[in-house]
């Protein structure tokens, strides 16, 4: 797992992270995490395969505008 952002805010906190795989490019992964007295009391995710292309031509992960 290689965390690609983290966002804090109130009591959520939010990771972007990829899962890799040998077979293909691996996964996107969002997990979202709501905390109360420093323990996680709800947990959703959301997970989609990172294609080769994409439709924009931007990655997944990658939100600078450079080219």
């Amino acid at each position: 797992m290689l965390i690609k952002r983290a966002i804090a805010y109130g009591d959520l906190v939010v990771l972007l992270h990829s899962k890799s795989t040998k077979k293909d490019l691996g996964l996107a992964v969002v997990d979202i995490f709501r905390l109360e007295n420093g323990k996680i009391v709800e947990h959703f995710d959301v997970v989609q395969s990172v294609p080769e292309k994409t439709a924009n031509g931007n990655t997944m992960f990658d939100v600078s505008n450079e080219k």
